[in-house]
């Protein structure tokens, strides 16, 4: 079973569906969203999360903002509401890439709509920011699918694949991204075994992956974050798939805070280090990594484990929630498109063409 972590339910006067990641695995939550400031909650606070999902949900805000207008409102208040809303959510997290890019390409229909219809009506405007979302929900789902498809070759039979964080349906509107290659290997009936980081500090890899692939059927076994070093020099992992939050113009990676550790450890162990993402992640108008924004989060996070304080009082706390991995220490990088092998800005500028 694959999850389907997000929905729009009814159609101009309806909300969006949400799993509440943050309850699982302990209890399946649905959550809904009926208001902009609910989906910006649900984004900021990680009800919702991996960049794929993000991007997705909040292509859904302009809709909903759109359900506040007054019957007197005209196109150019309507097209107000929608930019103030799109601004509004780029705010509730600072390095998915695909938030933004979602948020533009809803804004820039709505644009293009009102220019190319002068009498253009309120409520045709708001059908066609809901087509424009569904239309970002459909290009997801196919997505996942094609990576999966084009990935699914770098799993053996008899492999051992470690993941980290979550890159899987739920952090998609699919089948995931990094995931989707598992998926897809499975359903060719190949035999191997997933490692899954834990992924401190909130626990994604434990919480959310296994949890995903037990549902699948899949060989699963949970590790902490710092034994993944000591399982590749037991020669356990044949390969490394990660998921990205956001790529530069020369291939450098962000994705969940401990990645780059695990590309040192798999290049000084000869292992294949993978990225699984979408066309979406790049951005091209960052040369390299050290241009990303990395989004600090809570300290609560450390603080707190289990809902028990496991910090004394009066210690600093640093909580990166992202690191970057260099373009050099990725094998290759799996898009819809196709793959792209060892990647550099020209190899990938011509991959995006």
């Amino acid at each position: 079973m694959i999850v389907r972590t997000l929905k729009w339910v009814g159609g101009l006067d309806g909300f969006l569906e949400l799993i509440d990641q943050r309850r699982l695995p302990g209890e399946f939550v649905e959550l809904r969203c009926t208001d902009v400031e609910q989906l910006h909650e649900a984004i900021r606070t990680m009800a919702v999360r991996g960049a794929p999902a993000i991007g997705v949900a909040a292509a859904y805000g302009p809709v909903l903002a759109m359900q506040k207008l007054s019957v007197g409102d005209n196109v150019e208040s309507a097209f107000s509401i929608i930019t103030k809303a799109c601004d509004y959510l780029a705010t509730a997290r600072p390095t998915a890439a695909n938030l933004f890019w979602a948020l533009d390409r809803v804004k820039r229909i709505a644009a293009d709509f009102i220019a190319d219809n002068k009498q253009a009506q309120v409520q045709s405007l708001h059908k066609i920011v809901l087509v424009a979302a569904n239309v970002i929900y459909q290009g997801d789902v196919d997505m996942c699918l094609q990576i999966g498809q084009n990935g699914q070759r770098f799993i053996k039979s008899g492999a051992g694949i470690l993941t980290h964080c979550n890159a899987g349906a739920l952090a998609t509107a699919g089948q995931g991204t990094a995931l989707s290659l598992v998926f897809e290997a499975h359903k060719m009936a190949r035999k191997f075994k997933v490692y899954v980081d834990e992924t401190r500090p909130l626990l994604q890899g434990a919480r959310i992956t296994a949890w995903e692939l037990k549902q699948a059927g899949i060989n699963t076994t949970v590790i902490c974050d710092n034994m993944a070093g000591w399982l590749m020099k037991q020669g356990k992992i044949d390969a490394v798939i990660t998921g990205a939050d956001r790529i530069a113009a020369n291939g450098d990676t962000a994705n969940k805070i401990g990645t780059y550790s695990l590309s040192i450890l798999a290049r000084k162990h000869q292992v294949p280090f993978y990225v699984a993402a979408p066309s979406s992640t790049f951005d091209l108008s960052i040369k390299s990594g050290e241009q990303i924004p990395i989004e600090e989060r809570d300290t609560d996070e450390v603080i707190f484990f289990g809902g028990k304080k496991v910090v004394a009082d009066g210690i600093n706390i640093y909580n990166p929630s992202f690191d970057v991995t260099e373009a050099r220490d990725i094998t290759a990088i799996i898009t819809e498109k196709g793959v792209i092998e060892r990647p550099t800005a020209k190899g990938i500028a011509e991959h995006l063409k």
